[in-house]
């Protein structure tokens, strides 16, 4: 029983430097419902190639998560997709390759043109190259796939971060000052 206490008290203990911390619920409080707004009134225009192909479908999916409302806001993405070698052999064949994959975005509110975010976010993946050339081009396709999933996860949460920072900046202006 004396354990039992001791422990509870010491966790107690620790957690309360936590509440001191700063960190706060993304989509809890009055700026919550302005950021899940937010979130879902981002528009993705199409993005070249397969990778931004899939990077759009990514990030669709994570903005119409949060709901579906008229566009206020445009994401534009550019994409950098490149394999490079890695490993080379003796007799010059490559056993390795990196996959990278970069994007450049802009958060743009339509309103105003405002750029509100201009940010880049990226990825890369080690990819063995086999002898069959088939698992080496599905392994190099499921690299994209888990990289653009990756990047869209990058880009909601730095778009979530600026829309609250402006609900905020937005709260603090309107209110009354004492």
């Amino acid at each position: 029983m004396t354990r039992a206490v001791w422990f509870v008290g010491a966790l107690m203990t620790l957690a309360l430097p936590l509440g001191a911390c700063g960190l706060q619920p993304m989509y809890a409080g009055s700026t919550g419902a302005a950021v899940t707004s937010g979130i879902a009134a981002v528009d993705v225009p199409p993005i070249p190639g397969r990778g931004g192909w899939l990077l759009r479908n990514a990030l669709v999916e994570r903005f119409e998560a949060a709901g579906s409302t008229t566009p206020q806001y445009r994401l534009d993405v550019r994409v950098d997709d490149a394999l490079e070698a890695l490993g080379v052999l003796n007799d010059d064949t490559i056993s390795r390759e990196r996959r990278i994959f970069r994007t450049r975005y802009q958060l743009i509110e339509l309103a105003t043109g405002e750029i509100l975010l201009d940010a880049t976010a990226g990825s890369d993946a080690g990819i063995d190259v086999v002898s069959s050339e088939y698992a080496t081009i599905a392994a190099e396709q499921t690299a994209l796939e888990n990289l653009a999933k990756e990047v869209a996860q990058q880009m909601t949460t730095r778009v979530a971060l600026a829309l609250r920072e402006r609900a905020n900046e937005a709260q603090t202006a309107s209110a009354p000052s004492e």
